[in-house]
């Protein structure tokens, strides 16, 4: 019965250095995305707090979405995730590959 059932931590370490807890993130239905609250929920994901599945269905987001801010969170940290400089930083990523 135990092999079966999966671990979940009941808090994790988010994108500021507090702990998040299911309690903690953004509630669900959230419609306006600040990068606190994105890289909140990708570090959710990354430490096991929730799937991904989970977080799509919680937020409403799709599942492209959803990878765009983790691949932004990769890249470029908690500043990939500013809407206004999507452009900058995408265009900054694609020089730093080239070389």
């Amino acid at each position: 019965m135990i092999e079966n059932q999966k671990f979940r931590p009941a808090q994790v370490i988010g994108p500021l250095g507090e702990p998040l807890t299911l309690d903690s993130l953004p509630p669900p239905g959230t419609t306006r995305w600040v990068v606190r609250r994105k890289a909140e929920v990708v570090a959710a994901v990354n430490g096991g707090l929730l799937t991904v599945d989970e977080a799509c269905d919680r937020y409403g987001l799709s599942l492209e979405e959803f990878a765009s801010w983790q691949r932004a969170v990769d890249r470029s940290g908690m500043p990939g995730l500013r809407v206004t400089r999507i452009q900058h930083y995408r265009s900054l990523y694609e020089r730093q590959q080239r070389y």
